[in-house]
Protein backbone atom coordinates (compact mmCIF):
# COMPACT_ATOMS: atom_id res chain seq x y z
CA UNK A 1 0.00 0.00 0.00
CA UNK A 2 3.10 2.05 0.10
CA UNK A 3 6.41 2.87 -1.82
CA UNK A 4 9.75 1.91 0.13
CA UNK A 5 10.91 4.86 1.31
CA UNK A 6 14.37 6.42 1.15
CA UNK A 7 13.90 9.46 3.83
CA UNK A 8 13.05 8.87 7.46
CA UNK A 9 9.32 10.03 7.85
CA UNK A 10 8.05 10.72 10.93
CA UNK A 11 4.58 11.83 12.19
CA UNK A 12 2.77 13.14 15.84
CA UNK A 13 -1.09 12.16 15.22
CA UNK A 14 -2.98 13.70 18.37
CA UNK A 15 -7.01 13.66 18.30
CA UNK A 16 -8.95 16.87 18.84
CA UNK A 17 -10.83 15.97 21.97
CA UNK A 18 -8.94 18.55 24.19
CA UNK A 19 -6.21 21.19 24.32
CA UNK A 20 -2.45 19.61 24.37
CA UNK A 21 -0.49 19.63 27.88
CA UNK A 22 3.20 19.12 27.97
CA UNK A 23 2.73 14.92 27.41
CA UNK A 24 1.51 16.26 24.09
CA UNK A 25 4.53 18.66 23.68
CA UNK A 26 7.09 16.18 24.23
CA UNK A 27 5.91 13.69 21.60
CA UNK A 28 5.73 15.75 19.28
CA UNK A 29 9.12 17.23 19.67
CA UNK A 30 10.53 14.19 19.57
CA UNK A 31 9.26 13.25 16.07
CA UNK A 32 9.67 16.62 15.09
CA UNK A 33 13.50 16.78 16.08
CA UNK A 34 13.64 13.35 14.78
CA UNK A 35 13.16 14.19 11.68
CA UNK A 36 15.33 17.26 11.01
CA UNK A 37 17.94 15.25 12.84
CA UNK A 38 17.99 12.70 10.56
CA UNK A 39 17.15 14.70 7.05
CA UNK A 40 13.61 13.27 6.99
CA UNK A 41 10.29 14.71 7.12
CA UNK A 42 7.72 15.63 9.12
CA UNK A 43 3.65 15.06 8.97
CA UNK A 44 0.81 15.95 11.27
CA UNK A 45 -2.06 13.56 11.39
CA UNK A 46 -5.46 14.45 12.99
CA UNK A 47 -6.77 11.10 14.25
CA UNK A 48 -10.78 12.56 14.51
CA UNK A 49 -12.45 9.19 13.77
CA UNK A 50 -14.31 9.65 17.43
CA UNK A 51 -16.78 12.24 15.77
CA UNK A 52 -18.52 12.04 19.44
CA UNK A 53 -15.63 14.04 21.32
CA UNK A 54 -13.60 15.92 18.14
CA UNK A 55 -13.95 19.76 18.17
CA UNK A 56 -12.89 21.68 15.60
CA UNK A 57 -12.18 24.13 17.90
CA UNK A 58 -9.95 21.88 19.35
CA UNK A 59 -8.05 21.13 16.14
CA UNK A 60 -7.49 24.66 16.03
CA UNK A 61 -5.62 24.89 18.58
CA UNK A 62 -3.28 22.16 18.01
CA UNK A 63 -2.13 23.86 14.83
CA UNK A 64 -1.94 26.87 16.75
CA UNK A 65 -0.14 25.60 19.82
CA UNK A 66 2.36 23.36 17.73
CA UNK A 67 3.35 26.25 15.59
CA UNK A 68 3.71 28.55 18.65
CA UNK A 69 6.40 25.47 19.63
CA UNK A 70 8.49 25.92 16.33
CA UNK A 71 7.24 22.95 14.64
CA UNK A 72 6.40 23.03 10.99
CA UNK A 73 4.99 19.94 8.64
CA UNK A 74 3.42 18.76 5.56
CA UNK A 75 0.34 20.11 4.03
CA UNK A 76 -2.30 19.00 3.53
CA UNK A 77 -2.76 17.61 6.63
CA UNK A 78 -4.49 14.18 6.90
CA UNK A 79 -7.29 13.59 8.68
CA UNK A 80 -8.78 10.39 10.01
CA UNK A 81 -12.27 11.58 8.78
CA UNK A 82 -11.68 12.03 5.57
CA UNK A 83 -10.52 8.48 4.73
CA UNK A 84 -13.52 6.04 6.03
CA UNK A 85 -13.21 4.72 2.65
CA UNK A 86 -9.75 3.53 3.05
CA UNK A 87 -10.61 1.80 6.37
CA UNK A 88 -13.32 -0.02 4.83
CA UNK A 89 -11.24 -1.51 2.36
CA UNK A 90 -8.82 -2.69 4.83
CA UNK A 91 -11.42 -3.88 7.28
CA UNK A 92 -13.13 -6.09 3.50
CA UNK A 93 -9.08 -7.41 3.59
CA UNK A 94 -9.34 -9.12 7.15
CA UNK A 95 -13.36 -10.19 6.45
CA UNK A 96 -11.91 -11.77 3.69
CA UNK A 97 -9.02 -13.37 5.36
CA UNK A 98 -11.91 -14.32 7.62
CA UNK A 99 -10.53 -12.88 10.98
CA UNK A 100 -13.19 -10.49 12.44
CA UNK A 101 -16.56 -11.07 13.13
CA UNK A 102 -19.59 -9.32 13.97
CA UNK A 103 -20.32 -8.15 18.06
CA UNK A 104 -23.64 -6.96 18.73
CA UNK A 105 -22.71 -6.86 22.35
CA UNK A 106 -22.89 -3.70 24.28
CA UNK A 107 -20.55 -3.06 27.14
CA UNK A 108 -23.73 -3.94 29.92
CA UNK A 109 -24.40 -7.08 28.06
CA UNK A 110 -20.66 -7.87 28.20
CA UNK A 111 -20.49 -7.22 32.07
CA UNK A 112 -23.34 -9.06 33.08
CA UNK A 113 -21.54 -11.87 30.93
CA UNK A 114 -18.60 -12.01 33.31
CA UNK A 115 -20.31 -10.97 36.46
CA UNK A 116 -19.46 -12.67 39.49
CA UNK A 117 -16.07 -14.10 37.79
CA UNK A 118 -13.34 -11.58 39.44
CA UNK A 119 -10.69 -13.25 38.54
CA UNK A 120 -11.72 -12.57 34.41
CA UNK A 121 -8.95 -11.68 32.37
CA UNK A 122 -7.78 -7.94 31.81
CA UNK A 123 -6.00 -6.69 28.55
CA UNK A 124 -3.07 -4.31 29.38
CA UNK A 125 -5.78 -1.50 29.54
CA UNK A 126 -7.64 -3.35 32.32
CA UNK A 127 -11.24 -3.84 30.52
CA UNK A 128 -12.39 -7.68 30.51
CA UNK A 129 -11.44 -9.40 27.96
CA UNK A 130 -14.04 -9.68 25.72
CA UNK A 131 -15.79 -13.57 26.32
CA UNK A 132 -17.04 -14.23 23.21
CA UNK A 133 -20.38 -14.44 23.14
CA UNK A 134 -21.14 -13.15 19.17
CA UNK A 135 -18.01 -15.17 18.11
CA UNK A 136 -20.70 -18.62 19.05
CA UNK A 137 -23.17 -17.14 17.53
CA UNK A 138 -24.56 -19.23 14.74
CA UNK A 139 -24.38 -17.82 11.40
CA UNK A 140 -28.36 -17.75 10.78
CA UNK A 141 -29.03 -15.82 14.03
CA UNK A 142 -25.90 -13.49 12.54
CA UNK A 143 -27.33 -12.96 9.58
CA UNK A 144 -30.53 -12.43 10.87
CA UNK A 145 -29.64 -9.61 13.61
CA UNK A 146 -27.58 -7.97 10.22
CA UNK A 147 -30.54 -7.77 8.39
CA UNK A 148 -32.86 -6.35 11.31
CA UNK A 149 -30.09 -3.61 10.71
CA UNK A 150 -28.33 -4.29 14.18
CA UNK A 151 -25.43 -2.48 14.48
CA UNK A 152 -22.28 -4.41 14.84
CA UNK A 153 -18.76 -3.42 15.78
CA UNK A 154 -16.20 -6.04 14.14
CA UNK A 155 -14.12 -7.82 16.30
CA UNK A 156 -10.93 -9.67 15.07
CA UNK A 157 -10.90 -13.48 16.45
CA UNK A 158 -7.29 -13.64 17.89
CA UNK A 159 -6.50 -16.97 18.14
CA UNK A 160 -7.46 -17.90 14.84
CA UNK A 161 -5.97 -14.54 13.56
CA UNK A 162 -2.61 -15.23 15.65
CA UNK A 163 -2.57 -19.17 14.32
CA UNK A 164 -2.17 -17.29 10.62
CA UNK A 165 1.00 -16.04 11.07
CA UNK A 166 4.12 -17.75 9.17
CA UNK A 167 6.81 -16.13 11.83
CA UNK A 168 6.91 -15.05 15.50
CA UNK A 169 5.64 -11.60 15.21
CA UNK A 170 7.99 -8.22 16.98
CA UNK A 171 9.05 -5.01 16.26
CA UNK A 172 12.13 -2.88 16.51
CA UNK A 173 12.50 -1.09 19.57
CA UNK A 174 14.74 2.16 20.02
CA UNK A 175 12.76 3.50 23.21
CA UNK A 176 14.37 7.12 23.62
CA UNK A 177 17.54 5.99 22.25
CA UNK A 178 19.32 5.07 19.40
CA UNK A 179 20.33 1.38 19.86
CA UNK A 180 17.57 -1.01 18.38
CA UNK A 181 16.21 -4.53 20.52
CA UNK A 182 13.95 -6.54 18.96
CA UNK A 183 10.55 -7.13 20.72
CA UNK A 184 8.26 -9.95 20.77
CA UNK A 185 4.69 -9.27 20.30
CA UNK A 186 1.88 -10.51 21.83
CA UNK A 187 -1.61 -9.38 20.70
CA UNK A 188 -3.13 -12.54 22.14
CA UNK A 189 -3.23 -10.30 25.49
CA UNK A 190 -5.70 -7.94 23.87
CA UNK A 191 -8.23 -10.74 23.54
CA UNK A 192 -10.94 -10.33 20.73
CA UNK A 193 -9.98 -6.85 19.82
CA UNK A 194 -12.49 -4.28 18.23
CA UNK A 195 -10.83 -3.16 14.72
CA UNK A 196 -14.73 -1.69 13.45
CA UNK A 197 -16.59 0.22 15.70
CA UNK A 198 -20.48 0.82 15.41
CA UNK A 199 -20.25 4.01 13.87
CA UNK A 200 -17.20 3.82 11.51
CA UNK A 201 -15.46 1.00 9.55
CA UNK A 202 -12.73 1.10 11.46
CA UNK A 203 -10.61 1.79 15.12
CA UNK A 204 -8.03 3.19 16.68
CA UNK A 205 -6.01 0.32 15.59
CA UNK A 206 -6.82 -0.06 11.97
CA UNK A 207 -7.24 3.27 11.46
CA UNK A 208 -3.28 3.66 12.96
CA UNK A 209 -1.92 1.07 10.83
CA UNK A 210 -3.50 1.87 7.43
CA UNK A 211 -2.14 5.63 8.12
CA UNK A 212 0.90 4.98 8.89
CA UNK A 213 1.64 2.78 5.40
CA UNK A 214 -0.62 5.06 3.16
CA UNK A 215 1.58 8.01 4.16
CA UNK A 216 5.29 6.07 4.52
CA UNK A 217 6.12 6.63 8.27
CA UNK A 218 9.25 5.02 9.10
CA UNK A 219 9.12 6.07 12.58
CA UNK A 220 7.06 6.57 15.48
CA UNK A 221 7.95 8.20 18.68
CA UNK A 222 4.77 7.63 20.88
CA UNK A 223 4.54 7.16 24.86
CA UNK A 224 5.04 4.24 26.56
CA UNK A 225 1.26 4.20 27.30
CA UNK A 226 0.32 2.75 23.79
CA UNK A 227 4.01 -0.20 24.25
CA UNK A 228 1.10 -2.93 24.34
CA UNK A 229 -1.22 -1.89 21.46
CA UNK A 230 1.79 -1.79 19.25
CA UNK A 231 1.16 -5.60 19.33
CA UNK A 232 -2.21 -5.30 17.69
CA UNK A 233 -0.58 -3.20 15.48
CA UNK A 234 1.74 -5.49 14.61
CA UNK A 235 -0.80 -8.15 14.04
CA UNK A 236 -3.04 -6.04 11.63
CA UNK A 237 0.44 -4.86 9.98
CA UNK A 238 0.95 -9.07 8.86
CA UNK A 239 -2.33 -9.29 8.15
CA UNK A 240 -2.48 -7.01 5.65
CA UNK A 241 0.84 -7.31 4.03
CA UNK A 242 1.54 -3.17 5.39
CA UNK A 243 5.21 -2.27 6.16
CA UNK A 244 6.36 -2.03 10.32
CA UNK A 245 7.95 1.92 11.36
CA UNK A 246 10.47 1.86 13.76
CA UNK A 247 8.71 2.45 17.31
CA UNK A 248 10.31 4.44 19.46
CA UNK A 249 7.91 4.41 23.14
CA UNK A 250 9.17 7.06 25.43
CA UNK A 251 8.61 7.77 29.06
CA UNK A 252 5.11 9.74 29.97
CA UNK A 253 5.19 13.18 31.64
CA UNK A 254 3.45 13.06 34.67
CA UNK A 255 2.42 15.30 37.44
CA UNK A 256 3.44 16.13 40.61
CA UNK A 257 1.76 13.49 42.19
CA UNK A 258 2.45 10.86 39.40
CA UNK A 259 -0.21 10.79 37.24
CA UNK A 260 -0.55 10.39 33.32
CA UNK A 261 -1.57 14.22 32.41
CA UNK A 262 -4.94 14.49 31.28
CA UNK A 263 -7.97 17.21 30.68
CA UNK A 264 -10.02 14.85 33.19
CA UNK A 265 -7.00 15.47 35.74
CA UNK A 266 -6.85 18.97 35.43
CA UNK A 267 -3.49 19.41 33.76
CA UNK A 268 -2.50 22.77 32.80
CA UNK A 269 -2.18 22.85 28.70
CA UNK A 270 0.22 24.80 26.73
CA UNK A 271 -2.24 27.44 26.64
CA UNK A 272 -2.21 27.62 30.14
CA UNK A 273 1.61 27.78 30.26
CA UNK A 274 1.84 29.97 27.54
CA UNK A 275 -0.61 32.50 29.53
CA UNK A 276 1.55 32.43 32.31
CA UNK A 277 4.52 33.26 30.63
CA UNK A 278 6.52 30.04 29.49
CA UNK A 279 7.97 30.47 26.35
CA UNK A 280 8.62 27.38 23.82
CA UNK A 281 12.33 27.32 25.13
CA UNK A 282 10.53 26.60 28.59
CA UNK A 283 8.32 23.76 27.25
CA UNK A 284 11.86 21.90 26.23
CA UNK A 285 13.42 22.09 29.33
CA UNK A 286 10.23 21.09 30.99
CA UNK A 287 9.74 17.90 29.02
CA UNK A 288 13.63 17.30 29.48
CA UNK A 289 14.16 18.32 26.03
CA UNK A 290 17.97 20.03 24.92
CA UNK A 291 17.03 23.60 23.56
CA UNK A 292 16.03 23.91 19.53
Amino acid sequence: MSEPQSQQVWRFAPSPNGLLHLGHAYSALRNFDGARRSGGRFLLRIEDIDAGRSRPEFETAIYEDLAWLGLEWEEPVRRQSGHLGEYALALDGLRNRGVVYPCFCTRGEIARAIEGQPDWPRDPDGAPLYPGTCKRMGRERREAFLMEGRHAARRIDMPDACARLEQTLGWREFGEGTEGRDVRAEPQVWGDAIVARRDVPTSYHLAVVVDDALQGVTDVARGMDLFHATSVHRLLQSLLDLPAPNYRHHRLILDAHGGKLSKSRGSKTLRDLRAEGATPADIRRMVGLPAG
